[in-house]
């Protein structure tokens, strides 16, 4: 694969049944169990995806996403992750490949909860603006006279929200919400689950000069077995605020490797919410290096080492276990 490469669609409704096409991930069906999710380079911010994408950002996501499923499924025994296989399905031509390595993933077939697991371990953002009006993030009260960007003193907090339809923002709700939205035994395994990824997952970072300042998790239900399963992306740029150690402050807001420089942007320029945006190419730049650099800290191993050394088997791995950058 380059490592210039920008994919903004996918075309593969010829070998397999599309079912949908989010904002970023493309997602199809292999089989009755089985589910290939593309994730290309488009980029949005403010639910509304822009015109032009961040090159090599889905094989970023994916690569990522693997990498935290294989060691969370060590770290965790009791943790099950919809991720399968990095290999795409055998339906799909090889004159097709170049494409969609790297960044497709086949995973598990799951009934997805509506909420979204977010958990914040530092105020910053709308922990931040939450704090500020009223000291209480998520509805958790806090002990006044806290600073922008200060860990939370109690603690990594669970604040849940709504998963709202595409186009729409995702709205904050309690945990009493969430559990009269999927029932009071998922709520509560879903709150477990994610505080303990989270703390596993940020132990890991800041060994690696990363801190994860607060993330989102996403789960599904596989009805077979009443099984919660960790489904979508997981630890990502562009689901998590990930700061580097040294450019941590407290008193001010921390500038990381991630997503929020684009929404940063965005906002300045007055174009929040409005279609065909175009992303300068020094953005796009900086953006790019900043995933990469991220993703260099918690893999171990740069992108372009990883993409481009032949680090990873031409036809990806057949499981989580095989991970081996």
């Amino acid at each position: 694969m380059s490592t210039n490469q920008l994919v903004l669609t996918s075309e593969l409704g010829q070998s397999l049944a599309l079912l949908s096409k989010g904002k970023v991930r493309d997602i199809y069906e292999v089989d009755l169990s089985t589910l290939l999710i593309v994730t290309t380079d488009r980029i949005s911010a403010f639910d509304v995806i822009l015109a032009n994408g961040i090159p090599n950002k889905g094989a970023i996501l994916t690569l990522l996403t693997a990498h935290w499923a294989k060691l969370l499924s060590a770290k965790i025994p009791t943790l099950s992750t919809h991720f399968s296989t990095l290999t795409l399905p055998s339906r799909i031509p090889p004159s097709l490949h170049k494409p969609y390595q790297h960044r497709s993933m086949q995973v598990r077939k799951l009934t997805p909860f509506p909420i979204e697991a977010i958990v914040r371990s530092h105020l910053t953002r709308e922990a931040w603006d939450s704090y500020k009006l009223t000291t209480t993030v998520g509805g958790h009260p806090l002990p006044p006279g806290l600073l922008e960007g200060q860990p939370i003193p109690t603690g990594p907090l669970y604040t849940p929200s709504t998963k709202a339809p595409p186009g729409s923002p995702d709205q904050d709700i309690s945990e009493t919400q969430a559990a009269h939205i999927i029932g009071p035994d998922y709520a509560s395994r879903i709150k477990h689950l994610s505080l303990k990824i989270y703390t596993t997952a940020a132990t890991y970072a800041l060994e690696r000069g990363i801190i994860i300042a607060d993330t989102k998790f996403e789960f599904g239900l596989d009805p077979a077995t009443d099984e919660v399963v960790l489904a979508d992306e997981i630890l990502t740029p562009e689901s998590s605020r990930f700061w580097p150690v040294e450019e941590y402050g407290v008193g001010r807001d921390t500038r990381g490797w991630d997503k929020q420089f684009l929404r940063d942007w965005v906002s300045a320029g007055g174009v929040a919410g409005k279609e065909d945006v175009v992303v300068p190419e020094d953005v796009v730049r900086v953006t790019e290096e900043m995933y990469k650099g991220a993703f260099g800290r918690l893999v171990g191993k740069g992108f372009e080492e990883v993409v481009g050394g032949g680090l990873i088997p031409e036809h990806g791995w057949e499981g989580a276990r095989e991970l081996n950058f």
